[in-house]
């Protein structure tokens, strides 16, 4: 299982990730398929995240990550290049870089960890009911880990027990 990535950067930011680290981060979240799958990820700055953040979830501002899942019109088949699509995602450099400031986490481990979270609702998961993100947030940190990354919630846990 293999998913191809057609890159797209529309950011300024000059810290944004290779293409064989989004490919390898890519890759280690496919849990659904034994078929070749492409997805497109977009770099952008914060203007166009909050438009879009806007105009998809009526949220106001920029944010982190946003999942688009491909779906074919009705009675189409689609395969590029012989390949499905699985969607697109389209990661707010600046929002990244700034979280990762903030939660003093390395870059590169924050940017795998929000292609991970991404690729993840592109195949369904999601963490609106508390059930769906325990599994979730358990599947990334098991993906991170394996990465060789630390668990990208548990310095999130740790703030909030020196702020209590």
């Amino acid at each position: 299982m293999t998913i191809h990535i057609d890159l797209q950067t529309e950011s300024k930011s000059t810290l944004s990730p290779t293409i064989d680290q989004l490919t390898l981060w890519a890759n280690s979240a496919h849990q659904t398929s034994d078929e070749e799958t492409e997805i497109t990820i977009r770099i952008v700055d914060v203007e166009e995240s909050a438009e879009l953040n806007h105009t998809y979830r009526g949220k106001t501002g920029s944010t982190n990550v946003l999942s688009f899942p491909f779906e074919a019109p009705p009675g189409i088949e689609i395969h590029l290049l012989g390949e499905l699509p699985l969607g697109d995602l389209v990661v707010c450099a600046p929002v990244v870089e700034k979280e990762a400031e903030q939660q003093s986490k390395a870059l590169d481990a924050h940017w795998a960890h929000m292609i991970v979270h991404g690729v993840l609702h592109l195949q369904g998961y999601d963490h609106i009911e508390d059930k769906e993100a325990l599994i979730m947030e358990g599947l990334e940190t098991k993906i991170i880990k394996e990465l060789g990354y630390p668990d990208p919630y548990h310095l999130a846990i740790d703030e909030d027990q020196e702020q209590s």
